[in-house]
């Protein structure tokens, strides 16, 4: 027997046999802020999408205005790019500016690589290169610690870096996750969280950056190119299943007001 459609809202509502209607949720979107015109929101973007989310994809680099509020919108997810948080660009200190939105409506943020050093500059926090100009370029063990495990039980041992510059621990932010070099891996503030590494890398990003910025494989501590794909191999299916619990109990933290409208 073929579904039937309820009275009413036809469209989210269906009718089964014998059972009480099911109405199917409409999720908010995320939005998507990246910083070149060839970026994507690579794994990151595939795992929100398997979540039922779309993406509202910006580049406010090349004048994509960021929303003056996240009534509609289930997060926000910045991304990494070339560029420093500390660079006097006027998109990077309006951007930066900017986090104090989902800050102040407590939605869900994530910052990634660049992303997480502008939310840490925005809180207060320094970011700044390594002091012996050592970079991480590969892939480097972190260490989760007892809040990390309460907000994701099963981090990865190793995640995938690309970056020169790390931040201090945002004053009243909880530590998630710590390294050697660079010692703030991951830390929340409230609905956000920021991210030093990569889990948004894909494998073809991965031969691009390594291919299109190789001169990033010279510096002091970066991994060579082989490495990068052979510690793929070993650590990328942990980090992957990590990323897709993290995402879900990230946006989980959506205010249960704006849950309420989304699926009004």
């Amino acid at each position: 027997m073929p579904f039937q459609p309820a009275k009413g809202n036809a469209e989210n509502v269906l009718r089964f046999p014998g059972r009480a209607p099911v109405v199917a949720e409409r999720l908010l979107p995320v939005l998507i802020v990246l910083h070149q015109e060839t970026s994507t929101p690579g794994r990151v973007g595939n795992v929100l999408r398997a979540l039922g989310h779309g993406l509202d994809i910006r580049r406010p680099r090349f004048g994509d205005p960021l929303p003056e509020t996240l009534d509609g919108h289930a997060g926000a997810v910045i991304f990494g790019g070339p560029m420093s948080a500390n660079d006097p660009d006027e998109y990077v200190r309006r951007e930066i500016d900017w986090i104090a939105v989902p800050l102040a409506e407590r939605r869900p943020l994530l910052g990634i690589c660049l992303g997480a050093q502008m939310l840490a500059m925005q809180l207060g926090a320094r970011v700044a290169p390594h002091p012996e100009s050592r970079v991480q370029v590969g892939y480097y063990p972190v260490r989760p610690t007892a809040a990390g495990v309460a907000v994701c039980p099963h981090w990865p041992d190793h995640v995938y870096h690309w970056h020169r510059e790390g931040f201090e621990l945002p004053a009243a932010a909880e530590l998630l996750a710590e390294g050697s070099d660079f010692p703030v891996q991951a830390f929340r503030f409230d609905h956000s969280f920021g991210l030093q590494f990569h889990p948004d890398v894909t494998y073809a990003m991965m031969h691009c950056w390594t291919t299109r910025d190789d001169e990033h494989l010279e510096l002091p501590g970066a991994l060579p190119r082989h490495r990068h794909f052979s510690d793929r191999a070993l650590h990328d299916a942990i980090e992957r299943a990590w990323l897709r619990e993290f995402l879900d109990r990230w946006l989980a933290r959506l205010p249960l007001s704006a849950m309420s409208e989304a699926a009004e």
